[in-house]
């Protein structure tokens, strides 16, 4: 907190998705030894947006680092304005993509970090999913995504 006032922490997400319909699929990683939200499934790759970088400089590059794929088409789907319920914490904006189309085959490569990768269809998602990054999944799959999101409020 600055002066009373929180610090908003920008981040950037991104689901790559496969397949049409039902059976559209989206890839996870089980995240360990990260301290935040540790054995619960979330998205193959995200992280915290760096001074002067773009959310989809971000998200670009977090996809190289984290499950090493280039050229990642982009497709933004919210912007969520998140925080803990009332928690005296710092608030959170996501920025969250979607992506059908990149180059390279999607890896761990902070195994440290992530104990499984895996493929999921949109309507059987593994239990647990990190709450706010399933509400984005949920509203993916029922095409109701809107530009702007609250979680925790």
């Amino acid at each position: 907190m600055i002066d009373g006032r929180f610090v908003v922490v920008p981040a950037a997400y991104v689901f790559l998705l496969r397949g049409t319909g039902e059976a559209t699929q989206v890839l996870l990683q089980l995240r360990q030894n990260t301290g935040f939200m540790d054995e619960h499934w979330a998205a193959a790759a995200a992280g915290h947006v760096e001074r002067g970088e773009t959310a989809y400089d971000a998200a670009r590059r977090e996809a190289l680092e984290e499950i090493g794929v280039t050229e990642v088409a982009l497709e933004f789907v919210t912007a969520m304005q998140r925080t803990r319920g009332g928690e005296p914490i710092d608030e959170r904006i996501d920025f969250f993509f979607t992506s059908r189309s990149w180059s390279g085959e999607p890896r761990i490569l902070e195994p440290t970090k992530a104990a499984a990768l895996r493929w999921c269809r949109l309507d059987d998602l593994p239990e647990p999913v990190v709450p706010h990054e399933r509400a984005v999944l949920d509203a993916v799959r029922s095409g109701t995504t809107a530009a702007y999101s609250t979680f925790g409020f």
